[in-house]
């Protein structure tokens, strides 16, 4: 699941801290865990990455952490298709708006970004009149690996 790695360590930090959020030792590795990713983490791997530089992080803080970030608009819950059940995963909140394609068959994440998208965008605003606060795409379908390995894609 890799991401895009535009953002400077240490955003989420600042971006807290100037809304006039307290900064916990605990809050800053949870928030370094985050923004380090190099793919979607649920909650349960973030506690374990958060865990390995603090052992005393638990569970209820990486949540109420989520729900802060959440809250001020910081980082996105995605499904992902539900691909694995029912887990959710995070990511910061891209500067750029991006569409999640995910293999059916083995699971593997991309993420895509265009000019086309946002100008599709900009038209729904203009022709539904409607201010768009999130966008949230997933497209569903087989990656270059998987389709490669099958000549009958219809089976899964």
């Amino acid at each position: 699941m890799p991401l895009p790695q535009t953002e400077a360590p240490g955003r989420l930090v600042a971006e807290l801290l100037s809304r006039g959020v307290r900064m916990t030792r605990q809050r800053r590795t949870i928030l370094s865990v985050i923004e380090t990713a190099s793919q979607h983490l649920d909650a349960a791997q973030i506690l374990r990455r958060a865990r390995k530089l603090d052992p005393g992080i638990d569970r209820v803080t990486v949540y109420r952490t989520i729900r802060l970030l959440k809250r001020h608009g910081l980082v996105d819950e995605l499904d992902l298709l539900h691909l694995e059940g029912e887990k959710h995963y995070y990511e910061r909140h891209p500067q750029r708006d991006h569409l999640h394609m995910a293999c059916v068959r083995c699971g593997k994440i991309l993420e895509f970004e265009s000019d086309l998208f946002e100008r599709l965008k900009g038209q729904i605003q203009r022709d539904c009149q409607f201010h768009i606060l999130v966008t949230r795409v997933e497209i569903g379908g087989y990656c270059a690996k998987c389709r490669g390995n099958s000549t009958d894609l219809r089976s899964v």
